[in-house]
């Protein structure tokens, strides 16, 4: 016999009308109360007729996305993408909203994160570094009940209910096989470039790499990480030093954003396709850089994909219903200039709320 109402609320010692606010995310329940509503419906596997409880609400449930508030081109795929799932977010009754904090400032993230409940905000998909204070922020909103999903860059340690994206560090060892095979014979350096190891992708996706050089391509010298922060300047600067003081560098290992900088100093350089480059993400300058020959290879993801996942997850976890791991796993993709697809035509639309962190 399935569970209803009546048994969560005996097993959670608590009255029928508190677990029907629990259930709708009305106000007025404290959050021990709530965990223990929480639990005892985790207990007994009960699962909702969501129909018939959002036809009940009359609403929609609100979900926030937020993004880093910087210049990568990969960021604005991403934003594109879930500009282009408003069909998809409006087929399940969801409300989606946009919120871009600065990607230097855990704190300004933390306190948007704190305003969340009190919004009636029930579902969470952030791409941000973990750090103490983010950590806490997420506790405090599994600890209110609200979904939480890491999209792209992991966050394992903060309670988070789902991660969204490639396994990070096999990304890394594909990164090192195709790097150690494009070199070929002999002895060579190779630079790696990166935006700041506080990254969980970043750190995931160098230590998949490093692994792969030592054991299989030992001949290659694999150089310390040069961070930019997100700042081209920084990248172009380092870049010319590293290249002036580094003899022999054949290969450069582009870990995350920075791609069109990248290019336009090499070819400043007149280094321009004289050095393999491998990086992450197919945005439109790695597009292009591929197609012009200043990189080989990218290693990538479907970022629709990401974040179709991100939102199905969220549904799910809001509704209380269960997932399908398979449909939510993404792919490692390799793009070459010859297998390049066609560019995804996404439509901005305007049901996106924006929102400022």
């Amino acid at each position: 016999m399935r569970p209803t109402v009546n048994d969560i609320a005996r097993e959670a010692g608590v009255s029928l009308a508190t677990v029907d606010r629990v259930l709708n995310g009305r106000p007025g329940v404290r959050d021990k109360t709530i965990r223990a509503v929480n639990e005892a419906i985790d207990r007994l596997g009960y699962v909702r007729d969501m129909a018939a409880a959002n036809l009940a609400r009359q609403r929609d449930t609100r979900l926030a996305f937020f993004l880093p508030d910087t210049g990568s081109q990969f960021v604005e795929t991403l934003v594109s993408a879930l500009e282009g799932s408003a069909m998809l977010a409006r087929g399940m009754r969801a409300e989606t909203s946009l919120h871009r904090f600065p990607a230097e400032d855990p704190h300004a993230l933390a306190a948007a994160l704190a305003r969340l409940p009190g919004a009636g905000v029930e579902g969470v998909a952030l791409m941000a570094p973990e750090t103490p204070i983010l950590r806490d922020a997420i506790r405090d909103l599994r600890l209110k009940g609200i979904a939480v999903v890491a999209m792209v860059s992991d966050l394992p340690n903060t309670a988070r209910d789902h991660f969204v994206g490639i396994d990070n560090r096999a990304a890394g060892r594909t990164a090192g096989v195709l790097m150690g095979r494009f070199l070929g014979p002999g002895a060579a350096r190779v630079l790696v470039l990166g935006q700041s190891m506080q990254l969980r992708e970043a750190a995931e996706r160098r230590r998949g790499f490093d692994e792969v050089m030592l054991d299989r391509f030992p001949r290659i010298d694999v150089l310390q990480t040069l961070e930019n922060h997100g700042r081209p300047d920084l990248l172009r600067a380092g870049l010319i030093q590293m290249l002036d003081h580094s003899h022999g560098v054949r290969g450069i290992y582009l870990l995350g954003s920075g791609h069109r900088m990248l290019t336009q100093t090499l070819e400043e350089l007149g280094l321009a396709g004289q050095v393999v480059v491998i990086g992450h993400e197919l945005t439109p300058h790695a597009r292009a850089s591929l197609i012009a020959g200043t990189m080989d290879a990218v290693i990538t993801q479907n970022v629709g994909h990401v974040v179709r996942s991100a939102l199905r997850l969220l549904k799910a976890r809001t509704d209380r219903l269960p997932i399908d791991p398979s449909q939510e796993q993404v792919r490692i993709e390799i793009a070459l200039a010859e297998n390049l697809p066609e560019p995804a035509g996404l439509t901005p639309s305007a049901s996106l709320e924006r929102g400022a962190a």
